[in-house]
């Protein structure tokens, strides 16, 4: 399910669709296809809906990952059930559905052993969060049986801190409940429903690295996570006085020249001289000379000029940061 336009991500997501935004200069969703083809996943229908056009050429057919990769595209919004409903006739029996606008390294393969284990109607995803009011929120009993759902409490009012990761393993006869043609939610509507009618709605406690990347400090996040979690490092150049603290990775024909980079991904092709740079997330392509980049995240493509300084900001793909400007708190093209 990757028809959402991550409004939150502006102006990042003003010519992609959030799935393919970049982590360590792969698409996002990528690494959840991967984990879907870890887990035995031989087909993979994409259910798009924003700049669908992009989506396809960014993910491919699946070849690369050794499965299959369809597309299917909303005429306009359904919301998550709604989207698989159209999807009816294309379903296995029991089949794997997925919230497509995560970051997520996990075991497919624990969870569907845990559905049919269980015997439930619907497995969900969970996973331990620290702001539950973000997410919808589930109580289990001691056999992982979900007995409460909540849907994105107010603050103050979460039963849980066990928040819907977005995986969820389903029995195809439950999308006899989800209406035709209309729009229908997974988590605020169809979960619900099935527990109060006495359906068996099993929680899966998450194994492996699992990050909502809503936000551009998420998006930030993410790629530092990953780049800790698979070790990477260095795969341009970094020379001259350059000191590295922390978290690092450095993307394919990228430069780093007397340079001060803490905790900090700088994208493939992507040269930063004589500058500092500090939890932000440098995107392919860019040239960062003599300036100061923290907390933000500059698109692809952009020049950041000799004394200019970017805080807690989202630049927009080809912006031009003029020399000895400041810009802070602010997202949009410069």
């Amino acid at each position: 399910m990757v028809g959402g336009k991550g409004t939150r991500l502006l102006p990042l997501t003003d010519n992609r669709p959030k799935p393919i935004l970049p982590v360590l200069d792969r698409p996002c969703l990528s690494y959840l296809i991967d984990s879907l083809a870890k887990g035995g996943i031989k087909k993979v229908i994409l259910a798009c809906g924003y700049r669908s056009e992009k989506m396809a050429v960014a993910i491919g057919d699946g070849s690369r990952e050794g499965i299959e990769i369809e597309y299917s595209y909303e005429d306009r919004p359904m919301g998550t059930a709604g989207a698989i409903k159209l999807l009816e006739n294309r379903l296995d029996d029991v089949f794997v559905a997925v919230n497509g606008d995560v970051f997520a390294d996990i075991d497919l393969r624990k969870e569907i052993e845990e559905h049919e284990r269980s015997g439930a109607s619907l497995t969900i995803s969970l996973t331990k969060v620290k702001d539950p009011n973000e997410f919808g929120v589930a109580v289990t009993d001691d056999t992982g049986r979900i007995t409460e759902f909540q849907e994105k409490p107010p603050k103050g009012t979460e039963i849980s801190d066990l928040a819907n990761a977005g995986v969820y393993i389903i029995d195809k006869k439950i999308l006899k409940y989800v209406p035709e043609g209309v729009m229908y939610d997974f988590s605020k509507e169809l979960t619900i429903d099935l527990i109060a009618k006495g359906y068996r709605v099993q929680g899966h406690i998450l194994n492996g690295l699992w990050m909502d990347v809503g936000r551009p400090r998420d998006l930030i996040g993410a790629n530092l996570a990953a780049a800790k979690r698979l070790g990477y490092r260095e795969k341009g150049e970094v020379i001259g006085e350059t000191e590295i603290k922390g978290t690092f990775y450095l993307g394919l024909g990228g430069i780093v020249k007397d340079s001060e980079i803490s905790d900090s991904v700088v994208s493939a092709g992507a040269a930063v001289k004589d500058s500092y740079v500090s939890d932000s997330l440098i995107m392919a392509r860019c040239d960062i000379t003599g300036a100061t980049v923290t907390g933000s995240i500059i698109g692809e493509r952009c020049m950041i000029k000799r004394g200019a300084m970017v805080i807690d900001s989202v630049i927009a793909d080809d912006s031009v940061v003029n020399a000895n400007e400041i810009i802070k708190g602010k997202r949009g093209a410069q």
